[in-house]
């Protein structure tokens, strides 16, 4: 399976970044390629996306910068997206680990790399405002 790292530079701590970008209320504010709206519903966060109707599992609150999340469409299908935050020079980094799943077009590989690209954009934009 193909895979590439995605990554920003954001001015801002490991600890200011993983506290918003862990809340799943704000990814309407920045994850436009996941979240339209987000809601938490009989136990789990729900959400319009590009997709359609999807739930969204954040990995457990943790002291070392893990952001993984899984996306379960209407379908059952459920993609497993691997995101840090670590320590970098005058702030932090977030890599997200995009991987090409089975039977992937080149183009729809390349689009979900620019929406994640742009999704990273606006948390830096975001964060680096506050």
């Amino acid at each position: 399976m193909d895979s590439q790292h995605l990554s920003v530079h954001i001015r801002r701590s490991v600890d200011a970044v993983y506290d918003y970008a862990s809340n799943p209320a704000n990814l309407p504010e920045w994850a436009a390629g996941l979240s339209a709206g987000i809601a938490y519903e009989d136990g789990q966060w729900v959400s319009d996306s590009p997709m359609g109707r999807v739930s969204v599992e954040m990995a457990e609150n943790n002291p070392y910068g893990i952001l993984d999340h899984w996306v379960t469409t209407a379908d059952g299908d459920t993609f497993y997206n691997p995101v840090r935050v670590i320590e970098a020079e005058g702030g932090s980094e977030v890599v997200f680990t995009l991987r090409r799943q089975p039977d992937m077009s080149d183009d729809a590989y390349e689009a979900d790399a620019i929406a994640i690209v742009t999704d990273l954009a606006t948390l830096k934009g975001l964060l680096e405002k506050r």
